[in-house]
């Protein structure tokens, strides 16, 4: 039986109705988190980001204070943009095989006196002792890499070739590398991972990466930035809830969750996202002042000079979060470079970055083209004599759908 629309439909005006009987008290609520921001004085939250711990929120490290923003400065005239995304096929127990495929896009756009583009895509296939992440002590742990891990593999790989990209762009040019989504590796908070995963992960994989990258930018002019869209984060509304908190972190431990308040001042911030504070704080072209995470993975793994910053930037179509490495941001020109081109690639791109857009079309694996990844597997192991077999549900999936 498909799904029953009639039901569907009732629950989805069920929760439309929902929204709009709280949209005026949200609105309100809003407004006195504007005002709030502009009557906020950075040695008072200081001494709040001082005494913070224990609070049962993850907030941000305001750098410059709340409120402030900038407008973007004046473009080089010959610049380039280089971008990267990735997909994958993960490990599927259907399948005659265990393997797993990770296919990165990219793309590297010069603008200025000698346009040009240069696209590409590159598939990579795993399978046998690949799938593993092995550790050999007293006794041997091994975790597979599916799911959320393989994910994570996947944006290694994907930083891991924006960095290849760099070392062959042009040096005199200054550059502009983009990642989608963050640089913060959110999987890993919170999950019972073993050690060995982190070490992995972020220890002999990305820390090395963004090592090379902070080398790279000691050579040339290079912002790296990552590029988060409809962003639901809400690290400096809690910011914010912070400075308004008149209880001890053990008060608040007890009484509040990691999203809501059920007392006032605090309460102010509540179903709040920070896009929905900068929605009304800057205005088309502006950006923030610059904030760092304080996310227990970065904090704890990151090291100092990969502690990661960002700042908040209305395109014109959308309140987008921009991530920058701590070194990255140690030169105002550097995040001033970010913030001019990532607006001018949402200008070309009618509203979303033209090279993450690129590079995405590059990587992305469509729905016939997994069959097909399927299809070539068994005429592999046909043409070379070894079984063809699948699960008996996997069957009866593909007999339903003929």
């Amino acid at each position: 039986m498909s799904l029953d629309l009639a039901t569907t439909i009732q629950h989805v005006d069920g929760l439309a109705n929902h929204l709009k009987d709280s949209q005026d008290s949200r609105l309100l609520k809003l407004s006195e988190a504007v005002l709030a921001v502009s009557l906020s004085k950075m040695e008072h939250l200081q001494d709040k980001l001082n005494g913070a711990s224990g609070r049962p929120f993850l907030w941000a490290k305001a750098v410059d204070g709340l409120e402030g923003s900038a407008w973007p400065s004046e473009m080089p005239k010959d610049f380039c943009v280089l971008s990267v995304d990735g997909s994958h096929i993960d490990v599927d127990r259907h399948l005659p095989v265990a393997c797993a495929l990770i296919n990165i896009g990219g793309c590297v756009l010069r603008y200025g006196s000698q346009p040009g583009a240069h696209l590409f895509n590159r598939p990579t296939l795993y399978f046998g002792d690949d799938l593993y992440l092995t550790e050999h002590g007293s006794r041997v742990t091994e975790v597979p890499i599916e799911g959320p891990l393989l994910g994570l593999k996947r944006t290694i790989k994907e930083i891991t070739e924006l960095k290849s990209l760099i070392d062959e762009a042009p040096m005199d040019l200054p550059a502009l590398a983009l990642v989608d989504g963050s640089l913060v590796l959110w999987p890993l908070s919170g999950r019972g991972f073993p050690p060995l995963v982190k070490e992995a992960i972020i220890t002999l994989g990305l820390i090395p990466v963004l090592e090379s990258l902070r080398g790279l930018a000691k050579q040339r002019t290079l912002s790296l930035a990552a590029y988060v869209s409809m962003p639901r984060s809400t690290e400096v509304v809690n910011t914010l809830r912070l400075y308004l908190c008149d209880t001890s972190s053990a008060e608040c431990a007890a009484k509040c969750s990691n999203r809501r308040s059920p007392t006032s001042p605090c309460n102010m911030v509540n179903d709040i996202l920070d896009r929905d504070l900068f929605q009304r704080l800057l205005q088309p072209g502006q950006r923030s002042n610059l904030f760092a995470t304080n996310s227990s993975v970065v904090r704890e793994n990151y090291g100092d000079q990969h502690q990661i910053y960002f700042f908040y930037l209305h395109t014109g179509d959308e309140i987008a979060r921009v991530e920058m490495p701590r070194w990255a941001t140690e030169e105002t020109s550097l995040v001033s470079l970010a913030h001019a081109l990532i607006l001018d690639q949402c200008r070309r791109g009618m509203g979303y970055p033209v090279a993450i857009s690129e590079a995405h079309e590059q990587a992305v694996i469509t729905g016939p083209e997994r069959q097909q990844f399927r299809e070539l597997m068994d005429a592999s192991l046909t043409q070379h004599g070894l079984p063809v077999f699948s699960s008996e549900k996997n069957r009866s999936k593909r007999m339903a759908s003929l």
